[in-house]
């Protein structure tokens, strides 16, 4: 479902690049497109009207990073575009991984950006309040359709009352299982609650005379998707509350429910030593060569798990659940920058139309893994009743995105927090409070300089 931690370098040169942009790139004022169909209809007939100049072609050029099912799946989307629209043209952009922000934040104030722009949806309050994008066309994207059309994580996208991004495809999390492993050890069926899964994660694990792992019982990074399931999953889970209505405030400490998930999560290192970090390289790896038994993961996942471990005998099962249930969710979702206009945010907005289209998240699905953004594409039965993909789907409904304001920062606290504990000795509850205390004043300081605006 995200980024590492190592972002952090890349967004703080991102947002002084940014200060820097010329004034064009700034302001937000919304720039409508062509009056378009409904955001997702990909009907051929919208798709295949040119843009103003009949003699012209437009090229427009769209930056993704470089993951290879994606930026391959894209050169195919835009052939099938670019026969429908013969006056347009697109060419792709990628970057490495972990170069992505830095490279933008270099080129783009250059003059060398993009018409169309993939990025993680945790960037976008520092995209926005830099004035790097322009709100999505609302001709095109009207907020009512999106809110009724596209599940309810889609929120994260909205900024100051307008919707800035939009995604072919999202991603939750669910509980990956050894099904070989569950057999071995006599467990019948995948864990359905918290106290399930610590039961089982026990019963799995197995270590050597030396008292080294040979099998985790629970795959354990913080830095993984660990952090994403305390906040968006494990506290409302318990009966907490991730952030005010306004996104100012952090509510984690404001009842019991917040120490008690956080709690939960440092057992399975520090009390049940079922797992920890920098084992067997990673949680996937881990999982991947068998050396996990369960680990919490992405649907994104299921594509390379398909091609570096294929015979891997493992099934997929909804998060455990507590008092309520609630699952992670985030996305890769496509933006507009602030000076596309004219026939460059024509074919802009109807490329965005096409990469949200019916068809569009189907070839997604089957080529990269990732779920369908929109509930009548992701609710058809051939995915409800998909083995890997329904239990992922079946938590949509039930599922939040973090409203990140620093997401590199915000995950690089959370994992200091969770080694405060496992590397010094720290009391839970005094690593939690400082936890709460260090990434409040992250969104102090965000809402500060933007209520200067």
């Amino acid at each position: 479902m995200t980024t590492h931690s190592r972002y952090a370098k890349a967004l703080s040169i991102l947002a002084l690049a940014f200060v820097m942009l010329p004034a064009a790139c700034g302001g937000g004022k919304q720039a409508d497109g062509p009056a378009s169909p409904s955001p997702g209809s990909g009907s051929s007939s919208s798709a295949s009207s040119s843009p103003k100049s009949e003699q012209e072609k437009v090229t427009i050029e769209y930056w993704q990073y470089e993951y290879p099912a994606k930026v391959a799946l894209i050169d195919e989307l835009i052939k099938q575009f670019q026969e429908q629209n013969p006056n347009i043209v697109v060419k792709q952009t990628n970057f490495p991984y972990d170069q992505y922000n830095e490279k933008v934040a270099t080129l783009v104030p250059a003059g060398k950006g993009p018409d169309v722009i993939n990025l993680y949806y945790g960037w976008l309050p520092q995209y926005v309040a830099s004035g790097f994008l322009q709100p999505l066309p609302e001709s095109a994207f009207p907020a009512a359709s999106i809110e009724s059309d596209y599940y309810p994580l889609v929120s994260a996208a909205k900024i100051d009352g307008r919707y800035w991004a939009i995604p072919t495809a999202v991603r939750t999390l669910a509980l990956f299982y050894n099904k070989d492993l569950f057999a071995k050890a006599n467990i019948a069926e995948p864990p359905a609650t918290w106290e399930e899964l610590v039961e089982a994660a026990i019963k799995l694990t197995e270590k050597d005379a030396n008292g080294q792992f040979v099998v985790e019982g629970l795959a354990w990074e913080p830095g993984a998707q660990l952090h994403h399931w305390y906040r968006d999953g494990l506290l409302h889970q318990a009966g907490g509350e991730d952030l005010s209505e306004d996104r100012r405030r952090l509510l984690w400490a404001d009842s019991p429910a917040g120490l008690e998930a956080f709690q939960y999560l440092l057992d399975f290192a520090i009390k049940h030593k079922v797992g920890t970090t920098g084992v067997f390289t990673d949680d996937a790896t881990a999982f991947k060569t068998g050396h996990a038994a369960m680990n919490i993961d992405g649907s994104f996942r299921l594509g390379s798990l398909r091609t570096d471990a294929p015979d891997l005998n493992y099934g997929i099962a909804p998060l455990p659940s507590y008092k309520s249930k609630s699952a992670p969710s985030s996305f890769w979702a496509n933006a507009i920058p602030a000076n596309v206009s004219g026939a460059k945010l024509e074919a802009a907005t109807k490329f965005l139309q096409f990469l949200t289209s019916k068809e569009v998240q189907e070839q997604w699905v089957e080529k990269v893994g990732e779920l369908p953004a929109q509930k009548a594409v992701a609710s058809q039965d051939k995915y409800l009743h998909d083995e890997k993909l329904g239990p992922f789907i079946a938590q949509l409904e039930n599922s939040k995105a973090h409203f990140f304001i620093d997401e590199a920062n915000e995950r690089t606290l959370f994992v200091d927090a969770t080694n405060e504990v496992l590397l010094k000795n720290v009391p839970v509850e005094k690593a939690f409070r400082s936890l709460v205390d260090k990434t409040q004043k992250l969104y102090d300081e965000y809402w500060a300089k933007a209520d200067q605006k």
